[in-house]
């Protein structure tokens, strides 16, 4: 189809039959050498049709060579454009398939903080550690079982064994014996029949009964028939060995003792409250702390709730030197750790989670958050892993992963000087020359154009997070890692698979309360056995109810009596609790 600007004009050649003046012979010569003015007008019109027809066809092939002009420089375009369009789709399925293999390798992977090989990493170093006791080493003392019960056990020859094999002579008995121990333990269901001693009055006095009855034994619960010993099992299996309600009760029928699932639900509504003022003690005093770690888990609680559709809920973790508590949540909001929290000032330790820089008290600049270089090192060992046949992403990422250990090793001898102020100085200096040298590599890769996108992303994010991540360098007593608060969620994740959460409200709100007790009572050396079995008695004495002073069982408040006797036994005896009240 012809442009507008350049009509197609469909031409045909003249009429070469046709003579063009009369009087022409077939050479073409005049037979009488005169032209008419007839023939000169159409001569005349022939050469002006042959320079139309010549014009004509000059526009035309202006307008053919624009269109073949137009049309190469479309076809260079649609060319380019194709080979960006091909290179982004391969960007694409190159990081898909990146993200694939990232998810398997955490799928079927163990789940290590160790970097897998890659291609050209430097060898590492051979080790002949051998396993069991390192020379050089102080040697494990024997342990020592004298606190535990003896029961003395005479063992004698059977009488047909007291004589001589051969003669038959009776041995005579030789004094002393030749002793040994064997370490056993007697687990068995048994009843406490008690039997209440009735008294008849004998005085005539007025207003008072003529029988008088002893009370009977104190009870956890009210009118109930398990006895401290059941509800101490049952707690410390559950939320301290992470076993479910039912594999207890399992356990239990083979000591022939067949409770009830719901006796035993019933009971246990009736510990949360009891165990209430003891949580509330450990959060107060936890918030007068000025460092926490901070992080959070799924914890599934099955309540019909308008407004929880959702049975996912969150379990929080705040852990300090010395007291470790979590909160359930229906929500994984800032609101939680800003509310718990309050008005305090500090430096809280979290993961790179995007709820808490939005922290009322973050924004305020009270509390200061550090973020975890556990965290951010995984960047690097994810593309390790995702981009392995890439050797170089995998070289790029191995050399900043050798980078981040040497940061930690640095700090770790940093923090073991911290009493030595001329040797901390030393260590100090190194580990700040490291940080700013890090900062000035990742600056500098940065501006490399030809930099790789998923190397490039790696690197956003250390910028993004640099100021949260180097709160360590000014601040030594922070760790570089949040694992602390990671592994105190490591039990709770594990009875999460056991027992799928809880199946109530009351259900979840007793597991954060017995998993905050559970782990703050190992941080004072305190066995929860004998905690648990002290306090529970006291609640049964006051009738089933909270003691009078239920502030005088948190660790911090014991007395060095309480404390010895609720101590863990090991093999030097107690272990001396840590006194940072």
């Amino acid at each position: 189809m012809a442009n507008a600007a350049y009509p197609l004009v469909l031409w045909s050649p003249p009429n070469v039959d046709r003579p063009i003046f009369t009087g022409a012979t077939a050479n073409g010569h005049s037979a009488d050498h005169d032209t008419s003015p007839d023939d000169l007008g159409r001569l005349r019109a022939v050469i002006a049709q042959t320079r139309a027809e010549a014009a004509d066809w000059e526009q035309q092939a202006r307008y053919w060579k624009w269109r073949a002009t137009h049309y190469e420089r479309l076809f260079r375009d649609a060319r380019a454009k194709a080979s960006a369009h091909a290179a982004k789709l391969q960007a694409e399925i190159d990081a898909l398939k990146a993200t694939i293999r990232q998810y398997e390798h955490e799928a079927r992977s163990p789940k290590s903080e160790a970097h897998p090989p890659y291609p050209n990493a430097p060898p590492r170093k051979p080790t002949t550690r051998k396993r069991g006791h390192q020379p050089g080493q102080k040697k494990t003392p024997r342990r020592d079982y004298q606190h535990l019960p003896t029961t003395e056990e005479p063992v004698v020859l059977p009488e047909d064994q007291r004589c001589c094999p051969h003669c038959h002579q009776p041995y005579a008995d030789f004094p002393g014996t030749d002793d040994g121990e064997i370490i056993e333990i007697d687990v068995r269901a048994h009843r406490r029949r008690y039997h209440r001693q009735r008294y008849r009055r004998t005085c005539t006095c007025a207003n008072l009964p003529c029988i008088v009855t002893a009370p009977p034994p104190p009870k956890v619960v009210p009118k109930g028939l398990l006895g401290v010993s059941i509800w101490v099992a049952l707690l410390v299996g559950k939320f301290a060995q992470y076993q479910p309600t039912h594999r207890l009760l399992a356990d239990l029928r083979d000591h022939d003792l067949d409770l009830s699932a719901a006796t035993v639900a019933d009971g246990l509504r009736h510990i949360t409250t009891l165990m209430q003022p003891i949580y509330d003690g450990l959060a107060r005093h936890q918030r007068d702390q000025n460092f926490w770690q901070g992080d959070e888990t799924r914890w599934m609680v099955f309540v019909k709730d308008e407004q929880h559709p959702n049975h996912a809920w969150s379990l929080f973790v705040m852990r300090s030197d010395d007291t470790i508590v979590f909160l359930l949540e229906a929500h994984r909001t800032h609101d939680v750790p800003q509310t718990y929290l309050q008005d305090q000032s500090g430096i809280l330790e979290v993961d790179r989670a995007s709820i808490y820089p939005a922290m009322r008290q973050v924004k305020e600049g009270r509390i200061i958050l550090a973020l975890c270089w556990a965290h951010q090192r995984r960047d690097f060992v994810h593309l390790l892993v995702a981009w392995k046949d890439h050797a170089a992403v995998t070289d790029w990422a191995g050399a900043w992963l050798e980078r981040i250990g040497q940061l930690f090793d640095a700090n770790d001898a940093r923090v073991r000087v911290l009493a030595d102020p001329s040797a901390f100085a030393v260590q100090d200096r190194i580990v700040r020359a490291q940080v700013a040298g890090m900062a000035q590599q990742r600056d500098a890769e940065l501006q490399q154009a030809d930099l790789h996108p998923a190397c490039r992303k790696a690197l956003e994010s250390l910028q993004r997070h640099w100021a949260g991540l180097t709160v360590f360098v000014d601040h030594p007593e922070v760790p570089m890692d949040n694992n602390a608060a990671e592994q105190s969620e490591r039990g709770p994740a594990l009875g999460r698979k056991n027992y799928y959460g809880s199946g109530a409200l009351w259900s979840g709100q007793l597991a954060a309360m017995m998993f905050s007790i559970f782990q703050t009572l190992p941080l004072w050396g305190l066995s929860c056995h004998r905690w648990l079995t002290a306090y529970l008695q006291a609640c049964a004495e006051a009738g089933g109810a909270v003691p009078a002073n239920p502030d005088a069982f948190l660790p911090w408040n014991l007395s060095v009596e309480q404390r010895q006797a609720w101590s863990v036994k090991n093999e030097s005896g107690p272990v001396p609790p840590d006194d940072t009240s």
